[in-house]
């Protein structure tokens, strides 16, 4: 899940031996290596690179410690990503190591986008063509994915390695069972989503808007990608009803917009206890418990406002 680290926080080095192998293992594969990785910027989960293999440029991702307690299945991601770049919406994959896990994309050039770019009306109906195309492609993914179960699970995990859960998991906990209820009631077949949808993972190319990192890409509730999009790039209530008029073909219904903002409260539950968790985990120097304090705040001013 990368994030742009905040108050100065940054990587710590990274494990230069095993870089150096993973370089050596891919040129097997991808051709002559030429010239030195390029960190990428923004990460606090894995740790990227840029590179050149012969003629290809490419973005070589090291996984972070013990990422698989975090519910990411490395070759499921590698699955999603190929679904979506058949889809048209991301890069292709260029290798994949198994031991250790290391997946290769292809470069994409072009800018990552910030929040206030993608609230624009342009680009948010390009991010519902985006996520439509993604959704609606009708292939099926190896791995499931479900906010309301995430959350238990960091939850548990977190409580196993002798991390105090928050008490605002517990409130949390209560509204996010009566959100599943009513989303339940729609009925709504799960479809393949991204899950994380930070402005970060969207490159403004050449070739049209292009979302990258699918670690957490399986097959979901749309609703979910779509209230994660909102939460994540602020949209106001304007940009919510723009979003889904150009997702859905037509104006939104009171039950849509319900449906988006529900999961906008789910999104920031998961992104808290994603930070619990981390914290515990994680040998990267950033602030994770500062992360969820921020989240269950945000998530505490919404729920007083609805």
């Amino acid at each position: 899940m990368p994030r742009t680290p905040v108050n100065g926080d940054r990587e710590k080095s990274p494990d230069l031996s095993q870089l150096a192998e993973t370089v050596e293992r891919l040129s097997a594969t991808l051709g002559p290596a030429a010239g030195e990785p390029v960190p990428l910027e923004g990460g606090i989960t894995n740790r990227n690179y840029r590179m050149r293999f012969g003629d290809r440029e490419v973005v070589v991702r090291m996984p972070g410690k013990d990422t698989g307690l975090l519910g990411i299945d490395r070759g499921a991601e590698r699955a999603a990503n190929e679904c979506a770049a058949r889809a048209g919406v991301a890069p292709g994959v260029a290798a994949m190591l198994e031991d250790p896990p290391c997946l290769v994309t292809e470069f994409v050039e072009g800018e990552a986008m910030n929040a206030e770019q993608l609230r624009r009306p342009e680009r948010l109906g390009e991010v519902a063509e985006a996520l439509r195309a993604l959704h609606g492609c009708g292939e099926q993914l190896p791995s499931a994915f479900s906010a309301f179960r995430v959350v238990e699970t960091y939850a548990e995990r977190a409580r196993s390695r002798g991390a105090e859960v928050p008490a605002a998991y517990g409130p949390a906990h209560e509204r996010a069972a009566a959100i599943e209820a009513g989303l339940s009631a729609r009925g709504e077949a799960a479809v393949p989503c991204h899950n994380d949808l930070l402005a970060a993972n969207f490159i403004d190319s050449p070739e049209g808007l292009r979302i990258v990192d699918w670690e957490y890409a399986g097959m979901g509730d749309r609703w979910f990608d779509l209230g994660n999009f909102a939460v994540n790039n602020e949209l106001g209530p304007e940009g919510e009803e723009r979003l889904l008029a150009a997702y859905l073909g037509r104006a939104p219904e009171d039950g849509d917009l319900q449906a988006l903002r529900s999961m906008r409260f789910m999104s920031d539950f998961r992104e808290a206890m994603w930070a619990v968790l981390q914290g515990t985990l994680s040998d990267l120097e950033f602030d994770f418990a500062a992360y969820a304090a921020k989240h269950f705040k945000r998530l505490e001013d919404f729920g007083a406002k609805s």
